[in-house]
């Protein structure tokens, strides 16, 4: 079968051959339809993280197919050295979680763990509650830009968006927020978040940049507030003041996707793709096909604009 396959830690995969695999018991294969592209997939290639995968094995974590009965899933338990950047992968038949009707397969991947990561930082691991308001972190990446629309669709009262980009934030009024603060090196920005939250407050912050938005966003929380950890784009770490956790009664949580249980992420990602398909939920992608899975690596290693999709 065509496969991107990693050969060499820290290089480009490869286009071309890899043997098709073989189901063991628990195992299925899955006819791929399409493949989100994500830093994690990057990160594990690169031989940053331990332990490092043994090589030549098939890049790519999670996606969109169907069985061979035609059952049509999203996946994300590649059995190694399988992955999703492939014609074919093998999972684990106990990890699937089904795609509703009248969803693209490329919008379906897409909301897959970046989705997921947004709805779920809301729901289970924030527990937030209806009428509650929200600050999002980097509302204008894949993750953000979920979290933003997640928030509105599971009640919250307010949502404020904060990122970098303008002219990608303010379509973020489009998609449910009610506030936008541009993020910068100039603006106190724990004034601009209290100015914008006014009496709404902030309850519940999500978080993929960590550094100083998120200290600035902890010294604006209302008292009783839930941070929810999810990636330092931003930075990888950040002198915190015990004054600023004790002054705000302050939870940090940290999140994990893998850490959800798979009957929470399950219900999760069929209301997710049911949204999606009724136009509720958006997400913006770059569809590429499997071919050219080298030249979506290099995208994602400089920062896309959108979601990358592979379609083989």
């Amino acid at each position: 079968m065509k496969a991107a396959v990693v050969v060499e830690l820290g290089v480009p995969p490869r286009f071309g051959e890899f043997p098709e695999p073989e189901p063991g018991e628990g195992e299925v294969v899955i006819e791929v339809m399409a493949a989100g592209v994500h830093h994690w997939d990057v990160v594990k290639a690169s031989g940053s993280y331990a332990p490092a995968p043994a090589v030549p094995f098939v890049a790519g974590s999670d996606g969109v197919g169907r069985t061979a009965e035609g059952r049509r899933v999203f996946f994300d338990t590649p059995v190694a050295p399988y992955g999703s950047w492939a014609q074919r992968v093998l999972v684990s038949e106990a990890g699937l979680l089904d795609v509703a009707e009248g969803v693209d397969d490329v919008t379906a991947a897409a909301l897959g763990n970046t989705g997921l990561a947004a709805w779920c930082a809301l729901s289970w691991r924030a527990g937030l509650r209806p009428g509650e308001s929200v600050l999002v972190l980097g509302a204008t990446g894949a993750v953000g830009s979920v979290a933003v629309q997640a928030a509105k669709a599971q009640g919250a009262s307010y949502v404020i968006a904060a990122d970098r980009d303008a002219g990608r934030l303010r379509r973020m009024l489009d998609r449910g927020a009610d506030a936008v603060v541009l993020v910068d090196e100039v603006t106190d920005l724990a004034a601009a978040f209290r100015q914008v939250a006014g009496e709404h407050g902030i309850d519940v912050i999500i978080d993929p940049l960590w550094g100083r938005p998120a200290l600035a966003a902890m010294r604006a929380a209302s008292s009783g507030a839930r941070h929810v950890q999810i990636g330092n784009s931003a930075g990888p770490a950040i002198e915190l003041p015990a004054s600023v956790v004790r002054a705000a009664v302050l939870q940090i949580l940290g999140f994990a996707i893998n850490g959800v249980p798979v009957e929470v992420r399950r219900e999760a990602y069929r209301t997710l793709t049911e949204r999606a398909a009724r136009g509720q939920i958006v997400i913006d992608t770059i569809r590429v096909p499997l071919a050219e899975a080298p030249r979506a690596w290099e995208q994602q290693k400089r920062g896309a604009p959108a979601k990358l999709v592979l379609t083989p």
